[in-house]
């Protein structure tokens, strides 16, 4: 695929949206970031990523902007803000999309597309990615990149005529990233991926936060082990409960997973310790109620979303 065919934009290019947008400009794509706190920096001094994985890299110049009206139509929209400002970025992903673009929300959480769908365009192909990345920003324009990479997508809806269509759309867009050097796939059903990619989130990203810890000290506390343990369980029950079974020995893979890796603050903690809202309805508050529907009910998690709830209206407040 010839990286001068595509021409892709970032909307938020925080960590997320900085290592996919500059993984995907270092390999010839046309690529556009919006920015706006760090707008400045970005354009005097570029992206700069230190990878544990692809070593020092960085971008200069940078097809930086601060408006999005100076922006060019570009065919593929990175959405890499968090899931709290998507309502406020609707009318910039709208006004950055070319005729037929598709829009790929690089998120966690569950049901994160239904909440933008209804406030963008009909022509407009909605895709859900899931990022499995340890990736923090140490500083305006530098992104810290700890392991892993992998994206995958999978379609969501838009003027694809039929789920094949839809299926093909999402193949293209792993094409993208893997010409990136970043192993990619499309999945075959959205939610059910984002399910599976929820036995980890739930847990890690609020205990935390509620625990003041990274995954290293989480993991090597028995009670906090068990703990991790029994609210994956209760991911994988909603999980189930909502017509998603997934793999009975993944909460275990996942454990196995993270005592391999090195300590990690997850992104709610950085949300946490900058002061800026933190994703409990996407992470917690959707998969609840989803499973309320269904005829679930998940006490830990309830649980911990309280304490996240009490947690974040008082850091608010600060």
């Amino acid at each position: 695929m010839s990286g001068c065919a595509v021409r892709i934009g970032v909307i938020g290019t925080g960590a997320i949206g900085g290592f996919y947008g500059l993984m995907l400009a270092r390999a010839g794509f046309d690529v556009h970031f919006l920015l706006r706190s760090e707008y400045a920096a970005v354009a005097e001094r570029g992206l700069r990523l230190n990878s544990q994985v692809h070593g020092a890299l960085s971008l200069a110049p940078v097809q930086a902007y601060r408006d999005v009206a100076e922006m060019p139509p570009c065919d593929w929209l990175l959405v890499g803000a968090k899931t709290t400002s998507n309502a406020e970025l609707a009318p910039l992903i709208a006004r950055a999309a070319a005729p037929g673009a598709k829009v790929l929300l690089l998120q966690n959480g569950l049901a994160v597309e239904e909440q933008l769908r209804p406030l963008l365009p009909d022509s407009l192909h909605l895709l859900g990615g899931l990022c499995y990345i340890c990736v923090h920003r140490s500083a305006p324009g530098v992104i810290e990149h700890q392991a892993m990479g992998m994206l995958n997508l999978g379609y969501h809806s838009g003027p694809a005529p039929d789920a094949a269509a839809g299926r093909a759309l999402a193949d293209e867009g792993a094409a993208l990233f893997r010409d990136a050097g970043l192993d990619s796939n499309a999945m075959p059903d959205l939610e059910h991926a984002r399910w599976q990619k929820l036995v980890w989130n739930i847990p890690y990203n609020g205990l935390s936060v509620l625990l003041d810890s990274g995954t290293r000290g989480l993991m090597d506390n028995p009670a906090s082990r068990a703990l991790i343990a029994e609210l994956m369980d209760e991911v994988m029950l909603g999980a189930a409960a909502c017509g998603h079974v997934l793999p009975a020995g993944y909460p275990a893979a996942m454990l196995e997973a993270t005592d391999r890796m090195a300590d990690y603050l997850p992104s709610m903690y950085h949300d946490f310790a900058q002061h800026r809202p933190l994703e409990l309805q996407a992470i917690y508050a959707a998969p609840l109620e989803a499973a309320a529907r269904a005829g679930a009910r998940l006490p830990r998690i309830e649980m911990l979303q309280r304490a996240l709830s009490f947690i974040d209206a008082r850091n608010q407040a600060r």
